[in-house]
């Protein structure tokens, strides 16, 4: 199995595929001005505690104040507050937790009110980015992630991913942190650190201390609300949590972005250096590596599967639900179990990649084909949790019920990945009225002339649909040859399959839009 990463650079965000054996699996989109990512850790200030909630509501900054339940705090609770404040009144001299005397950890039956009170300043970090109306939700039970280990200030313990299978690996891991880390910081082991050397571990750590020292002096000077460690951007952070052996690209369309994502590579995999391309083609590079006819297919209501069978994806305001359709997929000489259950594994595998692409959170009912045979729906149960080990959110699975039915929870930390794939009447927009066709050519033509005379604009690029473009290039005097003689200047069309279908637009030499 391969994977390769196809990072799409613009103005407003960074869209980020990944895709396994040259299908799309997963599709992360990062905004250029989100200051509320998981991981972010903000300086809070408490504005109201709800007894009745056992939680408070934490002014970060957002329109909406972040929400704060007592089983979020965490055991070390009191005593990041009291780093807090003996950090912000100047008593607290290093980040180093050697001579800090951490305070008793808090009960797990205990009341909010016990703990904060209203107005006070508190260090927080984001476990839950703002969805529809709710703001973030957060947590101070503050961690900070590297390659192969997670830090966690005022705990001495050191723990071992429970993926990681052998006895023996999590021993040694076990006495090698131990040995190394310092005094009243935790450390959970990751799954990726199996294998790895001292050297490795070691230099992941020394990362982490320092950021936590970056994270301190921030601190020093801070007046809430106010972000004291930003976690590292979404395209390092897949990377971090991703990277492995199976990857065999990662393509950039952005030469900045290119070189920041080569420098990140180089720091946690120096041999992967080479992997990192940066893409140059005339296209865009989604059209260029089928992510965009991917995510047309992928998106919709409708998810066809190769078999011949299909899903159907609703949303309400409680769950999603999934519906499992054979289609034309049945086989005249099979029997209908033995048809319902090839189905159904087929079903599993795409369900379990819907998920992850989408990033479903929350209750998701599944209703696959029915089938009689107990031994079948082991088979069926089998194969999605086998399929859904991939997907590294949180979730549960619950057995199929006698209806069918496959109930799966599914952690949610990030709004849904929701694209529209429908498009509006390319004729009408959606106004019930549309322009004569006949007259396109014209009102292209016209804005060309203004663009090349008027603005001075000596190359220009027109992007179109795939079908206009063949119409404007096709025959030894084409349309577009035609306009370059009548206007002069140097024109291009270029095909782009995501627009729709009499959608068209300018670009003048360095690929810029030219509004008319």
């Amino acid at each position: 199995m391969s994977n390769e990463l196809i990072i799409n650079s613009s103005a407003t965000e960074v869209v980020i595929a990944l895709l396994s054996d040259k299908r799309l699996v997963e599709l992360n989109r990062e905004k250029g001005n989100n200051d509320f990512s998981v991981g972010d850790i903000y300086l809070g200030r408490v504005k109201k505690v709800m007894p009745g909630l056992n939680a408070a509501f934490v002014d970060v900054g957002y329109e909406k104040d972040a929400f704060l339940h007592y089983l979020d705090m965490g055991p070390q609770a009191s005593s990041f507050m009291k780093f807090t404040k003996m950090t912000l009144s100047g008593k607290q001299n290093t980040s180093n937790l050697m001579y800090f005397k951490p305070e008793r950890d808090i009960p797990k039956d205990g009341k909010i009110g016990n703990i904060v009170s209203s107005n006070e300043q508190i260090l927080v970090q984001i476990a839950k980015e703002p969805i529809s109306t709710k703001g973030p939700r957060i947590t101070s039970e503050i961690s900070l992630a590297g390659r192969y280990l997670v830090l966690v200030p005022f705990s001495d313990k050191v723990s071992v991913s429970q993926k990681l299978k052998t006895r023996e690996e999590k021993d040694r891991l076990k006495k090698l942190i131990q040995s190394i880390k310092p005094k009243n910081f935790g450390v959970i082991i990751r799954t990726v650190a199996e294998g790895k050397s001292v050297e490795d571990l070691e230099g992941d750590l020394n990362d982490l201390v320092k950021k936590w020292d970056h994270c301190y002096h921030q601190l020093k000077t801070a007046k809430p609300p106010h972000r004291v460690l930003g976690e590292i951007k979404r395209t390092s952070a897949i990377l971090r949590d991703l990277l492995n052996a199976s990857f065999s690209n990662i393509h950039v369309n952005d030469a900045n972005l290119y070189e920041e994502t080569r420098k990140y590579i180089r720091t946690i995999a120096p041999d992967k250096e080479g992997i990192v391309k940066h893409y140059k083609g005339a296209e865009p590079i989604f059209d260029h590596f089928g992510v965009d006819k991917q995510i047309k297919g992928l998106f919709g209501k409708h998810v066809n599967m190769k078999s011949g069978a299909y899903l159907i994806v609703e949303h309400t305001e409680a769950l999603h639900v999934i519906d499992v359709n054979s289609g034309n997929r049945a086989k005249s000489d099979n029997s209908q179990e033995a048809n319902a259950l090839e189905v159904n594994l087929d079903a599993a595998a795409e369900v379990a990649r819907q998920l992850r692409l989408r990033d479903m959170g929350g209750i998701i009912v599944v209703d696959f084909i029915d089938m009689h045979n107990q031994e079948n729906r082991k088979k069926l149960f089998d194969r999605l949790r086998d399929e859904m080990k991939k997907d590294r959110a949180k979730h549960n699975i619950l057995p199929p019920s006698k209806f069918g039915l496959v109930q799966i929870t599914r952690q949610r930390v990030r709004p849904e990945m929701n694209i529209q794939t429908t498009e509006k009447c390319p004729t009408c927009a959606g106004t019930g009225e549309i322009q004569a066709s006949i007259l396109l050519m014209d009102q292209i033509e016209n804005n060309l002339r203004y663009i090349v005379k008027e603005q001075n604009q000596k190359n220009v690029t027109l992007c179109v649909h795939p079908y206009l473009e063949a119409y404007l290039t096709k025959g030894l005097f084409s349309v577009r040859k035609k306009w370059s003689w009548k206007i002069g200047g140097k024109i291009k069309v270029r095909p782009v399959s995501s627009y729709q279908f009499l959608e068209y637009h300018f670009l003048d030499k360095n690929e810029d839009e030219i509004k008319v």
